[in-house]
């Protein structure tokens, strides 16, 4: 039975990630054409550098090297798959298509597939670590922007999903960016330490550029670094096998992890102020929330965050499964899972960039629900204050405690079995003779809701400022707006 290759049957099967939630940079930097192109890119690279270096047997010509470069955007995927099904390697299959474009066989001289592969693949993910880099000041600079707008509206604070202080919603901001600003500096110290494996050979011993150099050490030397800087890496590591530990590929995918961790928990958040009507991830004109149900106007791309996070998990634990796997100088058994979450991880982590960017931008609260809400349970989130109060009164503090306990229970029961009633607490304590307040004097300690959110608005000040000196870094990334969404 003849292959799907050889039939010319074969279907192209898009990427959901890349094809549905990632931006276009993204899906370009992993696109299989343009990682063909980096990796002709290097042969071309290897071979300029070997000339440049006296390499004079076998001896690589000007016109050799021009011939290569001819052919650089010549690709045919076809071709090149048709070679593979025939070598079953897929680096050679790329190589051989390369040298009879050419018309010479001088590229690969002295280096091994992962010389190849593997250096092509950690530019990869360095450029995609920049741009994720760039996604995550994006949406800093929302959360300091969100937190200032919001800095000044109190609502009432949960704590296990229950009623428990007043704080403000500009908090909500400060505290996811708090996190993702921790991602944030790994991402940059990844990102400034990260390092290339380097023209290795076989088995990370360089034998195979010794014997072509003549066993000039500081010829191959000087290639490996020519090479690292013209694939724009500063480190190079120093001893490693055939491929370079794949811990390294753990690290890359936890620290998106990291990042997508704050961003995660504030989604959720936001998506249960929706279902009590306190906030609106947006909704424009002509979209559908429901192909059922036309009232509904669904939390459909903070549920894509969740989503996306889901994702992304797991692709952590596919790149812990390759970490410590590594026997002797190393195998290809790795290769069908990196093939998998390397891209991928990138794709999910940039697509939830896109959907929560999207959101900021179009989402909004609803003051007056929130106002109202927090009336309701003001005078239970306040419960200290009222306690403190009664003492300053003259009421020992756990006759007043008991006091504000039982009336806040009886009242809290009450509100629930009659469907949300009216919260009658100062009424109640006012009666009791355990508290000797007024009605007046306890309404007049808790008269000011902006009074109960304590170091709140100097925290969000404090992180708006230190955002404000990473978007001085890097404004263009912070003006950065997503690409339209499904």
């Amino acid at each position: 039975m003849a292959s799907r290759v050889e039939s010319g049957e074969r279907s192209v099967i898009p990427n959901v990630l890349a094809d549905r939630y990632a931006s276009t940079p993204i899906v370009i930097l992993f696109s299989e054409e343009h990682k063909f192109r980096l990796e002709r890119d290097l042969w071309i690279a290897v071979m300029e550098g070997q000339a440049a270096l006296g390499l004079d047997i076998p001896k690589i010509p000007k016109k050799a090297i021009a011939a290569y470069k001819a052919q650089r955007d010549n690709l045919d995927l076809d071709s090149i798959r048709r070679r593979e099904l025939e070598l079953r390697h897929d680096e050679k299959a790329r190589l051989e298509e390369f040298n009879a474009l050419a018309g010479y066989e001088l590229a690969h001289l002295g280096m091994t597939s992962r010389d190849q592969s593997d250096n092509i693949e950690q530019m990869q993910i360095r450029n995609g670590l920049v741009i994720i880099r760039d996604r995550t000041v994006a949406t800093l600079s929302r959360f300091a922007r969100s937190a200032l707008k919001n800095s000044e509206l109190v609502y009432a604070g949960r704590t296990h999903l229950a009623p428990a202080q007043p704080s403000l919603i500009g908090k909500l901001f400060s505290d996811a960016g708090e996190e993702l600003l921790l991602g944030f500096d790994r991402l940059e110290e990844l990102i400034e330490k990260y390092p290339l494996r380097g023209l290795k050979g076989a088995m990370g011993t360089q034998t195979d550029q010794l014997q072509l150099f003549n066993g000039d050490i500081d010829k191959v030397e000087a290639l490996e670094k020519r090479i690292a800087r013209f694939l724009g890496f500063k480190n190079v590591l120093g001893s490693v096998g055939q491929i370079y530990p794949r811990s390294l590929d753990f690290e890359v995918v936890s620290t998106l992890y990291q990042l997508i961790s704050g961003p995660r928990s504030l989604a959720f958040t936001l998506r249960l102020m929706a279902e009590k009507e306190q906030f609106t991830e947006g909704f424009k004109k002509g979209q559908v929330g429901s192909s059922a149900m036309p009232h509904k106007m669904n939390t459909r791309t903070l549920e894509r965050v969740e989503g996306l996070s889901r994702v992304l998990k797991g692709y952590l634990a596919m790149a812990e499964s390759v970490t410590g796997e590594q026997f002797y100088g190393g195998d290809v058994s790795d290769s069908s899972t990196r093939r998998v979450f390397i891209p991928d991880s990138f794709f999910a982590t940039d697509g939830l960039f896109q959907s929560l960017l999207t959101v900021l931008d179009e989402g909004d609260f609803y003051p007056a629900v929130i106002n109202a809400e927090l009336k309701k349970y003001l005078p239970f989130l306040t419960t200290t204050r009222l306690l403190m109060a009664a003492v300053k009164n003259g009421v020992g503090r756990e006759t007043a405690h008991e006091a504000i306990r039982d009336h806040s229970v009886a009242v809290a029961l009450k509100m629930r079995e009659e469907g949300q009633g009216d919260n009658d607490l100062l009424d109640r304590l006012s009666k009791d003779p355990r508290i000797n307040m007024t009605r007046e004097q306890l309404d007049k300690a808790i008269a000011n809701p902006a009074e109960f959110v304590g170091n709140a608005p100097a925290q969000i000040a404090e992180f708006a400022k230190r955002v404000e000196g990473i978007v001085e870094k890097y404004p263009e990334a912070a003006s950065y707006i997503p690409e339209p969404i499904l």
